[in-house]
């Protein structure tokens, strides 16, 4: 839609003090080459390289677009690259004060343009998850006869929230997050730009890791604090942004933390020592601890999994399956609400009974097998399916547990230097009590005797 009076001198204003817009806002990329992150969505020959003019000819035209990822990936700067670097007509919209009068007056608008002048339209629609069916129907026409080229941005998953048919008809580009080095890049580039902060301030390390923790991938949150940073250093007459700084701005403490370093190690160890001696308090300090100072969730995840094993095993077998849960949810969500779930697991694994059985069994057993305690296995255990296994005694003599009464054939199992070894030995402790009580009677039965 063509801007109103007010967007309009809000333009003008711009263009005239650059400063009066956001810092995120003026150091957004001028062409395709200046977005940081992405990459496989910028290769030759790409939708957005083919949306901007390059490589356009012939009869395959440009293809609508949904690009689907997580707040400040690069959704909008990528439209409004296109929208500075195409020579398509642009026109933006969106989802949240748009409707289908609006969306009406564009598709008319590109008729007429493609009509008399030959003029093609990109559209871009931000928050398109917030249209209704209805609205979303609206565009079908438009897009299946590129009466417009739609660029639609998304931070829900589209296979919920977009049409099937508007899907079919676009090309669905997802965005992954940024990591430490792109965001690292955007600010030093917005320290020293002429757009940005044109060497005003300096960026000390400590300070610059911290504003990492805090934007977690978001470039838009990172600019956005550090601008705030930078005008309450200016202010204070300061040349570099300290750490205190921009703690004050922020509002946020710095967690000493580093993830590369001891106190990776150190506090990962706290959590579990934590979880292992069922005090929940504590858990959560570290687990918080690990989660403001941007640790990845699945190393968090990963840490959860062992201790349910290790240090509660059969004590609770549901610990596992929730730390398993926990894992694959964390990878599916991530943060901030992965928080949820880790808190969650967390929780259930500091509570849960406590038992070392299956670390020390399993323990026990390499130890034997790494001091060469192996031996053949027995004759009537082995493979008899192949053609000549009888005339080798194998499988002969085995006898079949499950025609038996009770389930059970007293036969040798382990190989003779250790048929009387027993590796497991089970706690009394929650569930595993009656692991306990079944290991006695089985073992009874087998005809063993301890040692």
């Amino acid at each position: 839609m063509e801007p109103d009076l007010f967007t309009a001198a809000a333009e003008e204003r711009q263009e005239k003090d650059p400063a009066a817009s956001p810092l995120a806002v003026r150091m957004r990329p001028r062409t395709l080459d200046e977005v940081v992150g992405q990459q496989h969505l910028l290769k030759p020959g790409s939708p957005l390289r083919r949306l901007v003019g390059e490589g356009s000819g012939g009869p395959a035209g440009p293809s609508s677009v949904i690009l689907w990822g997580p707040p400040g990936t690069g959704k909008t700067t990528l439209a409004y690259v296109v929208s500075t670097t195409t020579n398509k007509r642009f026109v933006e919209l969106s989802a949240i004060t748009a409707g289908v009068k609006e969306v009406r007056a564009v598709i008319d608008g590109a008729r007429r343009a493609s009509g008399g002048y030959g003029q093609e339209t990109v559209l871009f629609l931000d928050e398109i998850h917030r249209f209704s069916k209805a609205q979303q129907d609206s565009l079908l026409p438009a897009v299946e006869n590129r009466w417009v080229t739609l660029i639609a941005a998304t931070t829900e998953n589209p296979y919920f929230s977009v049409i099937s048919p508007l899907l079919s008809r676009s090309l669905l580009l997802t965005l992954e997050p940024l990591t430490d080095d792109d965001v690292r890049g955007l600010l030093r580039r917005a320290l020293t730009d002429e757009r940005g902060l044109k060497g005003t301030v300096t960026l000390p390390e400590d300070t610059e890791n911290h504003l990492l923790r805090i934007a977690g991938g978001d470039a838009r949150r990172a600019l956005t604090a550090l601008e705030a940073a930078a005008g309450a250093a200016l202010a204070k007459g300061e040349s570099g942004i300290g750490l205190t700084t921009l703690e004050e701005t922020v509002d946020r403490a710095a967690v000493k933390y580093d993830r590369d370093g001891d106190q990776h190690y150190d506090v990962a160890s706290a959590l579990i020592k934590s979880i292992r001696g069922s005090d929940v308090d504590a858990a959560l300090h570290y687990l918080a601890r690990m989660i403001e100072a941007g640790e990845d969730p699945r190393f968090i995840a990963r840490r959860l999994m062992i201790s349910a094993s290790e240090d509660i095993g059969l004590a609770d077998p549901n610990a596992l399956p929730t730390a398993v849960a926990a894992a694959q949810a964390v990878a599916m969500i991530g943060f901030p609400e992965a928080a949820l779930t880790l808190s969650h697991a967390t929780i259930a694994l500091a509570l849960a009974p406590k038992s070392n059985s299956a670390t020390t069994a399993i323990g026990a057993a390499l130890d034997d097998v790494r001091k060469g305690l192996a031996g053949s296995v027995p004759p009537h255990l082995r493979d008899g399916h192949y053609k000549g296994a009888a005339k080798l005694g194998h499988a002969q003599g085995y006898v079949y547990p499950h025609d038996l009464p009770e389930g059970i054939a007293a036969q040798q199992y382990a190989p003779d230097a250790l048929k009387d070894r027993e590796y497991y030995t089970p706690g009394r402790h929650g569930a595993e009590a009656r692991y306990a009580d079944a290991v006695e009677w089985t073992r009874k039965h087998l005809g063993r005797r301890r040692p």
